[in-house]
């Protein structure tokens, strides 16, 4: 196969392999569209299903998007002013609202099980001159893995996420034409579960359709699901996934968020990945990301055979491996810096409040779930890893997981040391996390070790973008309403 993927050195036996068993699937009539799909900037997956007539040509040249896509605020709103001289200066292949090219992976191709006859592809944009969008979020984090993989390490993560699911009533304004607005309101619901009884098996039973369709949708995507938990909140519900290496483990996010809401919506549910729901009495989701490092051999990077000599309980390298003492004390030396990517919205940062088994301060603790970062395992232990939980389950894992190389692997690079483990994590005297958008923007600003290792560009382009959501919930007179269109509709 020629073409543009071709052109943008993309295309090789393995791929050609691929795309002709997709392409013999349509050809059977197993297919009528495929969705071509992309990750925008907010986590959010963007596309356009083609036809079956047009498929050997999306493989082969991909399709147009419109480069405004990439330049959306959590509204939609176009955060650059393209039709301005200059307005786009700072960045480079971008203008009037030009094309981008999609270029689809078909190794990412799966059928969708929710929707007749219809498969799935994940994209990346590419320009025209077949040179890769560095603004591409995906890209950020094969950068950093890339980094990553040059001090002879891999990263593994895990996925615990909490959400919302609702019963949808009525549609309501969501669908009344004469009630439109931009953005829109969510529909009228009811609980699935009434919430302040955690794990209760009564509540699960009481929840079960809906489980039931994110496990099947989950098992047919092929997600290393593992578990499905009713949490402590209203209708608030924890999925947890295997370990994988970071970029698998970030499309699963994306993949999973996506498709359930979907899979959910059509069964008469609507699921929310807002932190927190507009709604008295309930309780914020996070998102809780365990992490470890391997050898390029598999060996566990993280883990150590035996304490350090003359160490406590307390001291991080009683239980971590020294490159994972360092690795721990990076996180906590740029945890302010990097919270606007893990907690990228307005409505996150209410979660991070005392004795609500969310962080508040920067500390780390051992199997301490009030802490920021929480040290699991032991000597000999290969599980033995770092869980962050300063992630709000909204938050684009491309950029979140970026954050965490980025940040460990300055406090290798330095030699850091972490402080003794807290064992008071909503005491005084911590250094504290940001507590609005706008506080946690200025503190990346401010991190010039992390800024540089995203990148000046890059950092200037989702400041951009996310200050013109921040300066619009500063401005909004209702700020529950302000989040319950913009992020729990839509989220």
């Amino acid at each position: 196969m020629t073409g543009f993927a071709a052109r943008c050195g993309v295309h090789d036996d393995a791929r050609e392999a691929s795309a002709a068993r997709v392409l013999r699937l349509a050809e059977a009539g197993a297919l009528e569209q495929v969705r071509i799909v992309w990750c925008d900037l907010h986590g959010v997956t963007r596309g356009k299903a083609v036809t079956r007539r047009a498929l050997a040509s999306a493989l082969r040249e991909g399709i147009g998007m419109v480069s405004t896509l990439m330049l959306k605020d959590s509204a939609d709103r176009t955060a650059f002013r393209v039709f301005e001289p200059g307005g786009t200066a700072a960045l480079p292949g971008f203008g009037f609202a030009n094309n981008l090219v999609l270029v689809p992976d078909p190794e990412s191709f799966r059928q969708l099980p929710w929707c007749e006859r219809t498969g799935w592809m994940q994209a990346q944009p590419w320009f025209q001159d077949a040179t890769p969008v560095p603004l591409d979020t995906r890209r950020v984090l094969q950068a950093a893995l890339a980094r990553l993989a040059a001090h002879g390490l891999r990263m593994q993560c895990g996925l615990e996420v909490e959400f919302h699911i609702y019963r949808v009533r009525e549609p309501g304004p969501q669908l009344d034409p004469a009630q439109a607005a931009w953005p829109g309101q969510p529909p009228e619901l009811a609980l699935v579960h009434p919430g302040y009884n955690l794990l209760a098996e009564g509540w699960q039973d009481m929840a079960d359709e809906p489980l039931r369709i994110v496990q099947r949708t989950c098992e047919a995507l092929g997600l290393p699901l593992t578990s499905l938990e009713i949490e402590l909140g209203p209708s608030q519900v924890e999925a947890v996934f295997a370990a994988t290496d970071a970029l698998t483990a970030a499309d699963t996010m994306v993949l999973f968020r996506s498709a359930v809401r979907q899979a959910l919506q059509r069964a008469g549910f609507h699921a929310s990945f807002t932190c927190r729901p507009p709604f008295p009495n309930i309780m914020s989701s996070g998102w809780h990301l365990h992490q470890s490092l391997l050898h390029e051999d598999g060996r566990p990077a993280f883990m150590r055979e035996a304490p350090a000599p003359g160490s406590t309980a307390g001291d991080a390298q009683h239980t971590l491996s020294e490159l994972g003492a360092q690795f721990l004390a990076g996180l906590l030396a740029h945890a302010r810096g990097m919270a606007v990517f893990c907690t990228p919205t307005a409505n996150g940062f209410g979660r991070f409040r005392p004795n609500a088994l969310a962080p508040q301060a920067v500390l780390w603790g051992r199997d301490n779930r009030g802490a920021m970062l929480r040290v699991i395992g032991g000597c000999s232990d290969p599980a033995t890893r770092i869980e962050n939980r300063i992630g709000e389950p909204a938050a684009n894992p491309y950029l979140y997981f970026a954050a965490q190389v980025h940040a460990g692997l300055d406090g290798v690079a330095r030699g850091l040391v972490p402080p003794h483990a807290t064992d008071a994590p909503y005491g005084a005297g911590a250094p504290m996390l940001p507590t609005s958008l706008g506080e946690a923007l200025q503190a990346l600003a401010g991190d010039d070790a992390l800024v540089q290792a995203f990148g000046g560009p890059f950092c200037d382009y989702f400041s951009r973008i996310k200050q013109a959501e921040h300066l619009r919930f500063e401005e909004a007179q209702d700020k529950d309403d302000f989040m319950r269109r913009e992020y729990f509709s839509r989220i």
